[in-house]
């Protein structure tokens, strides 16, 4: 069953789109990236997927967007907005927290404090492109939950090579910060939304749903 309402935050309505699952094992909350929507394939694949798996879905269309604004606000705005969502929401299952691109960013901001069991980080934005002195790896880490970072091997924003060893990543093949593929890459377009779907699934039925401290 799908349904779709506005949620009151301090800067508009933002809308959500949930996906509940029968017998849920786990409940998946994702947002978009700054440039955006919750259109995106990656979130649109595991929103219609995971919740045949068990696993409820929410994908969270902030206020900028629903208001038809192009560009996103600044970072401390986008929490503001994603915790008066997430304050809105009950759930007796373990919450996952999650975006793509600033998305991402957000989600390991605000985990801790709506009381998330794990971070999913579609295409985290490490460095600016073609900065990588400029590392934003102290914001992924400072989720301090489980997090599972899904990561494009062509990825302008931070290859997978770039991330440290002790992080849970899954990598894409061919992959870019958008989760395209090349016509001549080693996977197809559907073939990747399978690896994200895969990976996500995997990851939380085995290091999410089970713990719930």
């Amino acid at each position: 069953m799908v349904t779709t309402r506005l949620v009151p935050t301090p800067r508009g309505d933002a809308r959500v789109v949930v996906r509940r699952a029968n017998r849920p094992l786990a409940t998946l909350v994702l947002t978009h990236g700054a440039g955006g929507g919750i259109d995106a394939p990656d979130l649109v694949r595991l929103a219609r997927s995971l919740p045949q798996q068990d696993i409820s879905t929410t994908l969270v269309e902030m206020p900028w967007r629903v208001a038809g604004k192009a560009l996103a606000p600044r970072p401390a705005v986008i929490d503001e907005c994603y915790v008066a969502v997430m304050d809105a929401m009950r759930t007796r299952t373990p919450l996952v927290v999650g975006g793509r691109s600033a998305g991402a960013r957000s989600a390991c901001r605000i985990a801790r404090d709506v009381g998330a069991a794990g971070v999913l980080a579609l295409a985290f934005p490490l460095h600016p492109p073609g900065r990588p002195e400029r590392s934003r790896l102290e914001e992924l880490r400072r989720a301090r939950v489980r997090t599972l970072v899904v990561q494009g091997e062509r990825d302008a924003f931070g290859t997978p090579e770039e991330f440290p060893d002790d992080l849970d990543l899954a990598v894409v093949p061919g992959a870019d910060h958008g989760m395209k593929v090349l016509k001549s890459g080693p996977v197809t377009h559907e073939e990747a939304l399978a690896i994200v779907l895969e990976a996500t699934l995997e990851w939380i039925v085995r290091d999410v749903s089970g713990n719930r401290n």
